[in-house]
């Protein structure tokens, strides 16, 4: 790969301040930096980054010591977070792919006693287990680069200077509005098959399209997602759940045979039009569900609700529930319990006169309830309350504030 430096066109106004004094710092000290990643990506598409990592040759301790607010993390893979108010960046040194002689165990000498002679001492080479990790070998930023997923995820931006280092074609790639592997699509996926996940959800997020190979390689090794550990297939539902639109993401990943895989509760439905078109409906409403999409029990309350709507009168409905939540949607069991409540909740909110017979710990034992604001919004979108009681709950749950 050639390093190809030039002067990008993007909204450097949008660029986080913090972000880039983080950067002019580790610089000031004579450290290469950059902003790396998805920061740099959104910044060339047009959209305005949500987090801001930082790559650079100085390892954790030096950024520790020359950067206020930091503080290093991680046995596996160390990085440093920076803490400026509530934000955090992570600083991340630059990394290289593992060779096969980094894994060669060198011998150091060790004192034994040969028998033959006890004032001599005998001299045995044991082999000796580097402490580094795999994720740990630093390197230069093109090898930094490489090891990334897609090549628009490879871009490296100097804030300070104004100029972009492109390793892999990513700025070529973001102008054809193309996702495409670094290196061999079928190796990589092999390799974390969560690739296959991220590169779905990206290509809905930015509006680019999935390069054939790459899209070719999703579909053949769709049964290699089942390797990957559930915890992060769980965090990347929760990312297609934030999408502007997540419906057509879902549809895409039953059309390349990954929902089969990974998901198989949701199958009946992609299967059956009248189903699909109640379950997209659901996925629509997003907003009037889901008020803060940071929390996952909002998120999992909208899948759960546009799964039960579309899927209520299958004769495997309970089976086909219980597998969802539990197995393949990893919903913890404090999720399940409010999202549980949230669905059974709204055919009770219609009486309301029941609530006022209650002593006053009762009712506010009711109204502190966390499932009780969502069931309030499902029983609004599904039309299950009359005007004056959802005007009542509304007022409970949000009792106007005294005049002073």
């Amino acid at each position: 790969m050639v390093e190809i430096k030039q002067k990008p066109t993007l909204h450097a106004s949008w660029i986080d301040p913090h972000a880039k004094e983080i950067v002019r710092l580790l610089q000031k000290e004579g450290f290469t930096s950059y902003l790396v990643g998805g920061c740099v990506r959104d910044l060339l598409a047009g959209f305005h980054p949500k987090d801001y990592d930082i790559a650079t040759n100085a390892e954790p301790n030096q950024v520790k010591r020359k950067i206020w607010g930091s503080y290093v993390i991680g046995k596996r893979f160390r990085l440093v977070l920076v803490k400026r108010g509530d934000n955090q960046y992570e600083v991340a040194t630059f990394r290289r792919a593992a060779q096969a002689d980094d894994f060669e165990l060198p011998t150091v000498p060790v004192e034994t006693t040969d028998p033959s002679d006890a004032d001599i001492p005998a001299v045995d080479h044991k082999p000796f287990k580097p402490a580094m990790s795999p994720d740990n070998f630093f390197g230069t930023p093109e090898q930094d680069a490489l090891r990334r997923d897609f090549t628009v995820n490879a871009l490296f931006y100097d804030p300070v200077k104004n100029e972009m280092i492109d390793f892999c074609n990513g700025m070529e790639d973001i102008e054809q509005r193309v996702i495409r592997m670094i290196g061999d699509p079928t190796e990589r996926i092999i390799e974390d098959p969560i690739r296959s996940l991220r590169a779905i959800r990206l290509s809905h997020k930015l509006r680019f399209r999935i390069e054939s190979s790459m899209r070719e390689a999703i579909q053949k090794n769709a049964s290699e997602l089942l390797k990957s550990v559930l915890p992060r297939r769980r965090e990347e539902y929760l990312k297609l759940l934030r999408l502007p639109d997540p419906a057509p993401a879902f549809a895409e990943i039953y059309d390349l045979g990954i929902m089969h895989i990974i998901l198989p509760s949701l199958v009946p439905i992609f299967e059956d039009s009248d189903r699909r078109e109640i379950f997209i409906s659901y996925l629509n409403s997003f907003s009037d569900i889901v008020h803060d999409p940071s929390q996952s029990v909002e998120l999992y309350t909208l899948f759960a609700l546009a799964f039960e709507r579309a899927l209520f009168d299958h004769p495997d409905y309970t089976t086909l529930h219980g597998k969802f939540v539990r197995d393949e949607l990893m919903m913890f069991k404090s999720e399940q319990a409010i999202v549980q409540i949230a669905l059974s909740l709204p055919g009770q909110l219609d009486s309301v006169e029941n609530f006022k017979r209650r002593g006053y710990r009762r009712q506010q034992a009711f109204l502190r309830n966390d499932a009780l604001p969502l069931a309030l919004r499902i029983a609004k979108t599904d039309h299950l309350l009359p005007p004056g009681a959802l005007h009542f709950w509304q007022q409970q749950l949000n009792p106007p504030k005294e005049q002073t």
